[in-house]
């Protein structure tokens, strides 16, 4: 795609997205509890047990849900929804692609990734989504969880999402499932980078996108004034974040860097490029694949999701998995 038609469906996308942006309340941002909270090892601890996972009775046993294991003030958001794409012939030997949308993609989420998982299934593999923090039919309905800036409650709802995927990650595997691998988008691809910094039983991650930390040029391409200035007092807080475990390039992989995959969009506007380029150098120069599109247009791309399976393929199957497995009913 040419590269000033990228830029520009970004740079709408955002106009569109600030406009939305709630006012600025006059609360304490909580920035300091914020920075004390990521750089504690309650961040992301040691230990994680699968989730108590249960699927709806009603259906094909296609939706499921489960507590999170780090309850929010609010209950609408302490309640994980997922669905599981399953194969129809022993589900529980197929390798698992585990897909981590972005913020507040509710129509990916909703039509792009249930298409995106019956291709995995037939290329062989089980398939997953998982609704993250805040966000969909987890989102409160006080007031209070709307309020803007609250980099404490930002920072708690990032470790809630990912000790939900490393919970649902270990329940996979207690299933008897032979190999995990993460596929996120934007905030899912930061979600699942983090992840993979401490659940060495991942096989492989795809992180498309991701908000490695918090973009600084971000602000300059807001148009409307008084929401540009708003976001440009906030640089302060948000360098300061960047300098903390928040950066998800101040992290290391526990796995084989030859298990990651980074995707690059070279026109983004939204999470810039800067910081992938650090996580790449930062974890060892990865396999990373830089496509001349935005963040919007990098999407919808034709073939990516086939050649995304292509690069997982040998990693998640062993020498004796070889065969495609039928298409679930619906």
């Amino acid at each position: 795609m040419i590269g000033p038609l990228a830029k520009f469906i970004d740079w709408s996308a955002i106009q569109v997205l600030t406009l939305m942006m709630p006012r600025p309340g006059n609360e304490d941002p909580r920035l300091d509890e914020a920075l004390q909270f990521v750089q504690s090892p309650d961040f992301v601890p040691a230990e994680s047990q699968p989730a108590r996972v249960a699927f709806d009775r009603e259906g094909p046993g296609l939706h499921f849900r489960f507590p999170t294991p780090r309850p929010s003030e609010f209950v609408e958001n302490n309640l994980v929804y997922g669905r599981l794409y399953r194969c129809a012939r022993a589900w529980q030997e197929r390798p698992v692609i585990v897909l981590l949308h972005g913020g507040g993609d509710s129509l990916g989420y909703r039509f792009r990734y249930p298409l995106m998982c019956r291709q995995c299934n037939r290329a062989g593999f089980n398939a997953a989504t998982l609704v993250s923090p805040y966000h969909f039919q987890r989102r409160p309905q006080h007031a209070k969880a709307l309020r803007w800036p609250n980099y404490l409650r930002l920072a708690e709802a990032t470790a809630q999402a990912i000790a939900e995927i490393r919970a649902f990650t270990a329940w996979l595997l207690a299933e008897g499932c032979p190999a995990v691998a993460l596929w996120g988008f934007s905030l899912g691809g930061r979600l699942a980078g983090f992840t993979a910094c401490h659940q060495a039983r991942l096989t492989s991650v795809v992180l498309a996108a991701p908000s490695v930390r918090l973009n600084l040029s971000f602000p300059e391409t807001v148009f409307w004034r008084r929401a540009r200035e708003t976001l440009l007092a906030e640089r302060p807080a948000w360098e300061a974040l960047n300098r903390a475990s928040f950066n998800l390039a101040l992290s290391q992989p526990a796995i084989s860097k030859e298990n990651i995959l980074l995707i690059e969009a070279a026109h983004d506007l939204f999470v810039g490029k800067e910081g992938i380029e650090e996580l790449w150098r930062t974890w060892g120069e990865p396999e990373m694949w830089r496509l001349p599109h935005g963040h919007v247009t990098k999407a919808p791309l034709p073939g990516l999701t086939g050649r995304v399976l292509r690069w997982l393929a040998p990693r998640l199957r062993d020498g004796a998995f070889s065969n495609e497995c039928d298409r679930q009913p619906t």
